[in-house]
């Protein structure tokens, strides 16, 4: 990731070659994403006629999200940063990691990607609706946007941890699948009460499609304050500006 640096974008940011890739890239691996984890859903109302009522079923959506992510990540990392997220290219943004005119490419190819994959997912399940996310009953839109706010700020802290801070070194390796790991374990928090999106994107299209817009701005809100939020914190507050104050040298594998 490029240092701190706030900035609108530079006069041909918005053609060069560059941006273009990395908008595919956000493009291809948000409907990667999205086509997988939706699908998912649908998938289990085709098995079952009361679905995601049950610990396997939640355990099945955990692992379906954290792996599709895992890969969407590792196919656009190397080219856009693999944020497959508003919220992440929120916090980036926020941290002065990425200009303006690049999160605008960012947020629309995302956005393109999950209305397009949604809209495949509804032509290949025969018609089905797809689902997307709702708030469960007894949960209050309150509760659900402060645990999107909470599912969020810890996912892109780990974006930050392993992806963007300079000082990742040889855990940037991981950074992929670390993140999707986090969302796995977060799907099994917030599953049975909204759904654990941590991404408007994720939301997006799947309303889109099944015409679901019930509470769909928590699915905003929720992710882009958490989003932003860690970006802030972990850019003023965890990376360093000053020299340490003191430096150690690892010990050697024999001095174990």
């Amino acid at each position: 990731m490029p240092p701190r640096r706030y900035a609108f974008g530079r006069t041909d940011e918005a053609t060069h070659p560059d941006s273009i890739r990395a908008a595919l890239a956000e493009f291809i691996s948000t409907f990667i994403f999205v086509f997988a984890g939706e699908g998912s859903v649908l998938g289990l109302r085709k098995i079952y006629t009361d679905p995601l009522t049950s610990a396997s079923e939640l355990i099945v959506m955990a692992l379906a999200n954290a792996f599709a992510l895992f890969a969407a990540i590792s196919a656009s990392i190397n080219v856009s940063g693999g944020h497959v997220n508003p919220a992440v290219t929120f916090g980036a943004l926020l941290g002065g990691r990425i200009s303006v005119v690049r999160t605008i490419y960012y947020w629309v190819a995302q956005l393109l990607g999950s209305v397009v994959a949604s809209l495949l997912l509804r032509f290949v399940t025969v018609g089905m609706r797809t689902v997307g996310f709702h708030v469960a009953s007894g949960v209050s839109p309150a509760h659900g946007l402060v645990l999107e706010i909470i599912m969020t700020f810890g996912l892109v802290y780990t974006v930050y941890a392993t992806a963007i801070d300079p000082k990742r070194g040889s855990l940037g390796t991981i950074a992929p699948l670390s993140i999707g790991l986090l969302v796995g374990a977060n799907v099994l928090v917030g599953g049975p009460f909204d759904g654990a999106a941590m991404n408007p994107a994720r939301a997006f299209g799947p309303a889109l499609l099944g015409w679901r817009w019930k509470h769909h701005w928590t699915y905003w809100v929720g992710p882009l304050l958490g989003g932003g939020l860690a970006g802030l914190v972990y850019e003023y507050m965890v990376i360093p500006t000053e020299p340490p104050l003191h430096t150690h040298q690892p010990l050697a594998p024999e001095d174990y």
